[in-house]
């Protein structure tokens, strides 16, 4: 049951059509992790705690330097230094203090991974590396976890929703890790967008709405603000995804 503050918390939400109460009591029993807590992951945890998602997990093993502060929306110059998961929680819990953040501290790992995603219902990308999305894109696939991806550069971004026996997996778009283009440079609105369309489709798994961009990949260009949508298929011989559909 809702709570009479929530009923007016969450007024906005619950008078939308096919929401309303039974879809905010569905994010209220939610349980999410948002890996990587940057520009993406500051913008997504941000909007999924204002929208009530019951239980969200943050995962980070960074601190906050004064170069994060163009984009990564939840840090201040006087916490520069500080662990970017205490601060997150700190101001998560003040913008919503139903919910329950948990921050964990650590580096993803192969040897980690599974226990840090098991028993999520979703697993939000806001990594700035090909090489520890691939790791989570596989613990996901093993442990049948929808993956909302996403990434950024300059002005532009992607996304895509990852649906384990569903849709193609990040190893059929990207097969090997490659290096990140945080050389090239990101403007800070960028990651911001990116990271709010991810938790829309967040949102949509959690309440039972099908997600838009499963077996799509969303493209976004700054540059003259255009929007493209491509379909994208499964490789057959795709390493992990295509095994684990045979398990």
């Amino acid at each position: 049951m809702l709570e009479q503050n929530e009923l007016i918390r969450y007024n906005r939400q619950l008078i939308i059509p096919n929401f309303g109460e039974e879809g905010q009591r569905k994010l209220k029993d939610s349980h999410i992790i948002i890996v990587g807590i940057g520009g993406l992951g500051c913008a997504s945890a941000t909007y999924l705690t204002a929208a009530g998602v019951g239980h969200i997990t943050i995962v980070d093993f960074d601190t906050v330097e004064l170069s994060d502060l163009n984009r990564q929306i939840l840090y201040w110059e006087d916490e520069i230094g500080d662990r970017k998961v205490v601060v997150a929680q700190r101001k998560l819990s003040k913008l919503n203090p139903s919910v329950e953040i948990t921050p964990i501290f650590a580096k993803i790992t192969n040897e980690n991974v599974l226990g840090i995603i098991d028993r999520s219902q979703v697993v939000v990308d806001g990594l700035d590396n090909s090489a520890t999305r691939l790791v989570v894109n596989s613990a996901c696939i093993k442990q049948n976890i929808p993956y909302i991806y996403g990434g950024v550069s300059r002005l532009r971004g992607m996304i895509t929703t990852i649906i384990p026996g569903q849709t193609p997996c990040l190893a059929c778009l990207l097969p090997e890790s490659v290096e990140g283009l945080g050389g090239l440079g990101v403007l800070g609105v960028t990651p911001a967008l990116i990271a709010n369309l991810q938790a829309l489709e967040v949102i949509k798994l959690l309440i039972g709405h099908s997600p838009s961009l499963a077996g799509k990949l969303l493209i976004f260009n700054g540059d003259d603000i255009k929007f493209r949508v491509y379909e994208i298929r499964r490789n057959e011989n795709c390493p992990v995804c295509s095994q684990a559909l045979h398990l």
